[in-house]
């Protein structure tokens, strides 16, 4: 697990979470739960780190519903802060933009 990754988890486990209004938006949209993606942060899989992102750096993880179904979810912590984790938006992704397991973008 990478150091943010960790860092995210840990916060999580904490409970010391916030959602975007994006975030909010994005789960809304596709029916996601938050509770699910909380309960799964620790199954999570890297798919991309940002660690210079603007806001603060940022991961890209896959994670799945409580069904099994796959979930993209961005998580992030503040620039310049050592917390909350920021769930910065989710979504289902679309397998005609990934690669199967939803580890890569597809060409």
């Amino acid at each position: 697990m990478s150091p943010l990754l960790q860092q995210i988890t840990e916060l999580i486990d904490r409970k010391e979470v916030c959602i975007s209004e994006h975030g909010y938006d994005e789960l809304a949209a596709d029916g996601i739960f938050v509770r699910d993606l909380i309960k799964g942060i620790s199954g999570a899989k890297l798919v991309e780190e940002y660690p210079d992102y603007i806001k603060g750096p940022c991961a890209l993880v896959l994670q799945v519903d409580r069904d099994g179904k796959p979930l993209h979810a961005v998580w992030g912590i503040p620039k310049g802060a050592t917390g909350p984790a920021v769930l910065v938006t989710a979504y289902r992704p679309d397998p005609q933009k990934w690669t199967k397991g939803f580890m890569r973008r597809k060409k």
